[in-house]
């Protein structure tokens, strides 16, 4: 194989779409089905998740302690633990804001620094999904009554996990959750690298998700 000096970065392109329908909207999400139109010409159909993308807040105290949320998730069947995350409910809203804005709601605290840690798709084969995850540091909690929460919420639980041990839990196959997994991550290499003070700044752009600063 082949090595590159090269600098590996994806890129946008668009293949050709003969016809598209949307054969279910949901309350927050549909479902698309295009024709593509192929390199050789051929013509394929893609059925995909269109998801308005979403936000994730990795909040890190000054013990290094992450904290975390633990909640059911119909869909797998489990209680996972995750970082507070939210959907963008308004098209064009920034996303820092509505990462403060989960961390209040899911967590009852706020931060004083906050930093772009990582952009991922997470299932770009089936779903259009963009998610910005924030680093938080500087955390307090929020004076006042909390949030009031429904439906699974109503049963989730809040905990201060130290970061290697959640790293542990993500390379041991005890953590699952998408978001969970890329920020500790990120975070532990950030950390061997550079360091959290080199990461993008929290207004930083957004392709995927392009927004009004």
């Amino acid at each position: 194989m082949a090595h590159t000096a090269h600098r590996i970065q994806d890129t946008a392109e668009e293949w050709r779409i003969n016809a598209s329908a949307t054969p279910f909207t949901g309350n927050k999400t549909s479902v698309r089905t295009d024709e593509v139109v192929m390199p050789d010409g051929s013509v394929v159909t893609r059925d995909y998740q269109v998801h308005p993308g979403s936000v994730a807040v990795l909040a890190l105290d000054d013990d290094m302690h992450v904290l975390v949320i633990n909640q059911y998730r119909h869909p797998v069947r489990q209680r996972l633990w995750e970082i507070p995350a939210g959907l963008l409910d308004v098209p064009g809203e920034n996303p820092l804001h509505a990462a403060q804005r989960e961390l209040y709601e899911e967590a009852h605290v706020k931060a004083e620094d906050w930093r772009v840690l990582t952009d991922v798709y997470t299932t770009p084969g089936g779903c259009d999904e963009a998610v910005r995850i924030f680093l938080a540091r500087g955390v307090s909690d929020v004076e006042g009554d909390r949030f009031a929460v429904e439906h699974e919420e109503l049963d989730m639980q809040l905990a201060r996990v130290p970061l290697p041990e959640l790293v542990r839990g993500v390379l041991a196959g005890e953590l699952h959750n998408n978001s969970l997994a890329v920020g500790v991550l990120a975070v532990a290499a950030a950390l061997a690298g550079e360091g959290l003070d080199a990461l993008r700044p929290a207004d930083a752009p957004w392709p995927a998700r392009p927004f009004e600063a």
